[in-house]
């Protein structure tokens, strides 16, 4: 049996850890509360305007935008990764990474030219690990991503799409849905035409939407079609995208509460049984002294 000294050291070490465990499980609950507030702000006019462009895009009107139409041959491709700038929040950063690695193989494997831009200190490292170095870089994006700082890098994206630089754009990052759900997921932003994420309700209103439109036209434009989608599509793809910044951010904070939270219960289990182990080694070790102090006292009386 180990030493009481050895024992009782081992438990005020652990005892340390956890009380940086739970430090962090709470700034990570004070995070995810700001964050899911700011998603949740946003995700009611995010479903409404990507069903709207759905709606859009299946309506058979005699109206188009270069960014609802699929390009016939796809030669240049980008793929956005988002992850985070720290670790210790379990798997969030592995599951984007493997489903972030499995696309960018599906994507070489068929299309020349693909590009790839990673969000996030932990995903810059992975993929470095599998000896593959990103185009661009980006490290400022943190719990809190400004719609601002999103919209450059969307503009950016919009007119590479419509210039013809890339043909296509992939994004992945952690969709998510409840506290207790939150999935790895790679989702075609542009063209808009291909946008996935729709609800079931939202995609059910755009499917009944497009079959009525054949029968009567939905929409009136004014004061021209041209005019309003060349306002709302660009729009819906820059709302869009910066829900995947907010859904990320959200993810992340859960992810590492609940991995602090299991670290912090794991170290009160550890802590309990190291107790109850000084406690034997103790009691052991006092009965040790106390049966030397009497062998002494015996071997005095025989004298």
């Amino acid at each position: 049996m180990a030493k009481a000294r050895a024992l009782d050291k081992r438990r005020k070490a652990i005892r340390n850890i956890r009380k940086i465990t739970r430090t962090m499980e709470l700034i990570a609950t004070a995070r995810f509360k700001k964050a899911m507030d700011r998603a949740s702000a946003s995700t009611a006019y995010t479903k409404r305007i990507t069903a709207l462009v759905a709606d859009l895009a299946n309506a058979g009107l005699s109206v188009s935008h270069p960014l609802l139409e699929t390009r016939p041959e796809i030669k240049s491709a980008k793929l956005l990764v988002l992850t985070g700038n720290r670790g210790l929040c379990g798997g969030y950063n592995s599951n984007v990474l493997r489903a972030a690695f499995a696309r960018l193989q599906e994507l070489k494997a068929s299309i020349p030219n693909v590009s790839l831009e990673i969000s996030g200190k932990r995903g810059v490292s992975g993929f470095k690990n599998r000896n593959i170095i990103a185009d661009q870089t980006y490290f400022n994006f943190e719990d809190k991503p400004r719609f601002e700082e999103v919209e450059v890098l969307a503009t950016r994206y919009l007119n590479e799409y419509l210039t013809g630089q890339i043909d296509r754009l992939d994004v992945a990052y952690t969709r998510f849905e409840s506290i207790s759900k939150q999935s790895a997921v790679v989702e075609t932003l542009l063209p808009l035409g291909t946008i996935e994420g729709l609800d079931a309700k939202a995609a059910a209103e755009s499917e009944a939407g497009a079959k009525s439109a054949k029968a009567e036209v939905d929409y009136e434009f004014l004061p021209s079609a041209a005019s309003i989608l060349e306002e709302v599509v660009p729009t819906s793809f820059k709302v869009k995208l910066f829900k995947c910044f907010l859904d990320a951010a959200v993810s992340e904070q859960v992810a590492r509460m609940t991995a602090m939270k299991a670290a912090t219960d794991n170290a009160n289990k550890i802590i309990k049984k190291l107790s109850m182990t000084y406690n034997r080694a103790r009691q052991s070790q006092i009965t040790g002294e106390i049966m030397e102090v009497l062998g002494g006292v015996e071997a005095l009386k025989n004298k």
